[in-house]
């Protein structure tokens, strides 16, 4: 079930949502607000867990780091 809302935004992203459902990379500007607030809550989700591990297990080793630095490139998600 779907709940309607009013929200403000700033032109520039308001822009940016129009941009995408005329590209094609979203349905709606409905549907490009909603996907964005999902992927903010999943990282927050995934933020919470890997923050858990860390106090479970610890910091990551350099070894560790570095290999998931190289998985993220290899997926062209690494740091900027």
């Amino acid at each position: 079930m779907n709940a309607r809302i009013t929200v403000s935004l700033p032109e520039d992203l308001v822009a940016n949502a129009h941009a995408a459902v005329a590209a094609g990379r979203a349905a709606s500007v409905s549907a490009y607000v909603a996907g964005a607030l999902r992927d903010t809550s999943e990282r927050e989700s995934l933020r919470d867990v890997l923050a858990e591990w860390r106090v479970e297990l610890g910091p990551p080793t350099d070894e560790e780091e570095a290999w998931v630095q190289d998985a993220l490139a290899t997926m062209g998600m690494g740091r900027d």
